[in-house]
């Protein structure tokens, strides 16, 4: 599949620099190297009969355009720098602000089976499937199962879970990051009073902490099945932690100070999500975390990120 760099007509500085690299036969004649395999910056120059400043330039330009990617790797006589294409379809939207709606979001479905990392300090915990168990109850090898990833409810009460989220390439600037995701305290049973700590991480920065009020039971869940007993957690509460310019936000609750720019995510090829109950927690209350299939909504933990227009 191509990759596709897309650029709406409205961003006059990011299409400048498009037409810059492209007002050029040699950087397209880079491009056309590139596009075959992934060359060094002096086998570019050989190629082309050109000094190696020359393609040194020339390919920084394709770099600040977002068609080539450069890193540098050890070679016999020490490191190079070797350029590889980044984007193959360059796609511009003529609509300019009338049609980004389209380029102003991006979101990713997450199941909640689908963590990289978990630490769990002892039990209760557990995983559920739309029909059954995952391994055994209270085991926190049950977390390691392959099965894992078709849970629809986990629970522990004290640790976390953390995810690895795709990241977009594009080149422009994020306002927003935004994380939602059913949850609620772990209680024996459940107990509608007995409230929770949960604190979320994003690329390594606490970004706060929410106190979930209790571990909700005494009606089904709308999504949850009906083998689930009834004198167990049903469904929790859907809240979305967002972190823009400003600050980090429950449902447009300050809850910290931390900025988008204290998450590094450009920087970064990925976006580390964690979630849980902190070791010092006011109230270690643990956590369910529901999937699309359990609780009152069906959805997924879901990554949002928002771009400016």
């Amino acid at each position: 599949m191509d990759k596709v760099l897309n650029v709406d007509v409205s961003d006059d500085a990011r299409l400048n620099k498009i037409a810059t690299a492209l007002a050029s036969p040699l950087r397209t004649s880079i491009l056309k190297l590139l596009s075959e395999r992934s060359m060094s910056v002096n086998e570019i120059a050989f190629s082309l009969n050109i000094s190696k400043s020359a393609a040194s330039v020339n390919i920084k330009v394709l770099e600040e355009a977002g068609f080539v990617m450069s890193e540098y790797q050890s070679g016999r006589h020490g490191s190079m720098k070797l350029c590889s294409i980044v984007n193959e379809t360059l796609q511009i939207d003529l609509l300019g602000a009338r049609g980004a709606s389209e380029l102003d979001t991006y979101t990713v479905d997450m199941p909640i089976g689908g963590y990289t990392d978990f630490y769990i300090s002892s039990p209760p915990c557990g995983l559920l499937t739309e029909e059954n168990y995952v391994g055994r109850d209270d085991h926190i090898a049950s977390f390691y199962c392959v099965e894992r990833f078709r849970a629809q409810l986990l629970w522990f009460r004290q640790g976390y879970v953390e995810y690895k989220f795709p990241k977009e390439i594009v080149y422009r600037e994020i306002e927003s990051i935004e994380f939602a995701f059913e949850a609620c305290a772990e209680a024996p049973g459940y107990r509608m009073e007995y409230p929770s700590d949960i604190t979320v991480w994003i690329n390594g920065k606490e970004i706060g902490t929410w106190v979930y009020p209790g571990d909700y039971g005494g009606r089904r869940g709308i999504c949850t099945p009906a083998w689930w007993p009834l004198d167990s957690t049903q469904f929790g509460d859907y809240k979305r932690w967002k972190v823009d310019r400003e600050g980090s936000y429950v449902e447009d609750v300050m809850i910290s100070g931390v900025r988008l720019a204290d998450l590094a995510i450009e920087k970064r090829d990925h976006i580390c999500f964690r979630l849980g109950i902190r070791e010092d927690a006011k109230h270690i209350g643990g956590i369910n975390l529901f999937g699309e299939k359990f609780g009152d909504y069906p959805r997924n933990l879901t990554m949002t990120i928002r771009y400016r227009k």
